[in-house]
């Protein structure tokens, strides 16, 4: 912890560390907000799955795009676009009568304009500290995040059964504009320049850590979002269960994190983080027990935030500094195409035969990352002995020949 302890001493990082915690929080609620409000607007969880897997779907299609646009135009221009167009999309969710095309819309130009602060926040930290640092930093940064999803998924639960699914989303755009001016003005923002990539756009990705990095990313977060659709198909909305399941899930991915995060990382360390999440996610088929369930996801989650740890950690060290928004946009990508499949797949399962289809999505999700990151073990970079650090941007200089 001491050295968790001197890594937030150092300055700016704290600072945004907690801006963007702030600025990512209505991430965590956003999922149940819309699952909540059009479930309850249409009774349908599948056409509820079906909404959500649309907002994923955009934030997956303009990651990248908008990650790379931070090198051309400017971390806050971009951020402050996406972020005016994110919020006017979810207030006109909550204020709107709609029918499911409407809903499928505007939840998709939500995800389109969400604004790209994690790959901004990976693109500064390795700028605020030394190489030695960078890699508990990641660890620090992917064990506190989960306070999003320990904090938000009972908070917007607590809103939206007590005081209505429509407040719910009202709460998510007025947390969204917020944190997202807090961490655009921070100065940390105004001081770190992305260079302009000089390789042709999506390119990044065709390296085989970024490529790894997506697919796993892909697969990991499908397996949560398909958990967490589960959890509330299980529990209901009517009571607070599922957002104390959920958030108990998010306290083992924090203790995991905080547990595990200065450890060295070399090219098995994904299978072992990816091989506890995938026992606890077997186990939840056993029974639908409320407490069985949350001792399960809580093992489970020990597994999470260290695997996120790997994945940031191997994403910096394999790019130039120009690239690394955007291989961190395409990472993302990745996480959230997961994240619609598994929300939709767990809401046509849970249709179709109850809450347990959910949990056996989840369950394949996590056997096919444990699968791809022992055949593809050699593609991970050995970073114990290795600056992780993305590599300077070089060009040729003229010089003068006598």
């Amino acid at each position: 912890m001491a050295g968790y302890r001197d890594i937030l001493r150092t300055p700016g990082v704290a600072r945004m560390i907690f801006a963007q915690l702030v600025a990512r929080f209505p991430n965590g609620m956003m999922s149940l907000a819309i699952l909540l409000h059009v479930e309850q607007q249409t009774g349908s969880y599948g056409a509820a799955g079906v909404v959500l897997a649309a907002a994923s779907v955009g934030q997956a299609v303009a990651g990248p795009v908008t990650s790379r646009w931070m090198g051309a135009w400017g971390m806050r221009r971009v951020l402050t676009l996406t972020l005016v167009v994110c919020a006017s999309a979810v207030l006109a969710l909550a204020l709107l009568p709609l029918a499911l095309p409407g809903y499928i819309a505007l939840a998709l130009i939500a995800g389109l304009a969400t604004p790209p602060v994690q790959s901004a926040v990976r693109t500064i930290y390795p700028k605020l500290v030394n190489s030695g640092q960078l890699t508990p930093l990641f660890s620090l940064d992917a064990s506190l995040q989960e306070i999003i999803w320990i904090a938000a998924p009972v908070v917007i639960t607590v809103v939206s059964t007590q005081v209505g699914t429509m407040h719910g989303l009202l709460l998510v755009a007025t947390i969204l504009v917020v944190g997202g001016a807090w961490f655009i003005l921070s100065p940390e923002v105004g001081r770190v320049r992305i260079p302009r990539s000089r390789r042709a756009f999506g390119r990044v990705v065709l390296k085989p850590p970024i490529m790894l990095a997506t697919i796993i990313g892909f697969l990991l977060i499908g397996a949560c979002s398909a958990v967490e659709v589960g959890v509330v198909a299980t529990f209901g909305h009517g009571g607070l269960e599922a957002g104390l399941v959920l958030a108990v899930f998010a306290v083992g991915s924090l203790a995991g994190g905080l547990a595990f995060g200065h450890l060295p990382i070399g090219p098995w360390a994904m299978a072992r983080r990816l091989l506890i999440v995938t026992v606890g996610l077997s186990l939840t088929m056993v029974s639908l027990n409320l407490f069985w369930i949350g001792g399960t996801l809580l093992l489970a989650g020990i597994g999470i935030a260290p695997a996120l740890a790997v994945l940031f950690a191997i994403t910096t060290a394999s790019v130039k500094f120009s690239e690394t928004a955007e291989a961190f946009g395409w990472a993302g990508t990745g996480q959230l195409i997961g994240a619609a499949a598994g929300s939709a797949v767990a809401g046509i399962l849970i249709d179709q035969g109850g809450p347990s289809g959910a949990y056996l999505a989840g369950v394949i999700f996590a056997v096919a990352g444990l699968i791809v990151s022992v055949a593809f073990v050699r593609a991970f970079p050995d970073l114990r002995d290795r600056d992780p650090s993305p590599h300077p941007d070089t060009e040729p200089i003229t010089t003068a020949r006598l």
